[in-house]
């Protein structure tokens, strides 16, 4: 075995090894764009349902709000309509 096939042979395994090595970069690069990728559109869900949820509360305090001011009118009505009403109400009978 002569030097310049011991350099020949060292320079393949070296050119396997860095071939390996590449691969193996090129496959965990993949995979952290990947997972990237799914917590990109993991985010976007949860701000799609955040949004969602904030508008679905804000309808909530409107009908509420609705609800508030159609409960003042009738007990005004009820008041009008026999004052002590309200007093009966309150002790449940």
């Amino acid at each position: 075995m002569t030097i310049s096939n011991l350099v020949l042979d060292l320079f393949g395994i070296v050119g396997i090894l860095a071939t390996v090595i590449g691969g193996f970069v090129v496959v965990r690069a993949s995979k952290e764009t990947t997972t990237a990728e799914v917590w990109r559109s993991e985010a976007e869900a949860q701000k799609a349902r955040a949004d969602r949820l904030q508008k679905d509360l804000a309808e909530i305090k409107e009908r509420l709000t609705r609800i508030e001011q159609e409960n003042a009118r009738l007990i005004a009505l009820l008041t009008a309509l026999d004052p002590t009403s309200l007093h009966r109400l309150d002790k449940g009978t």
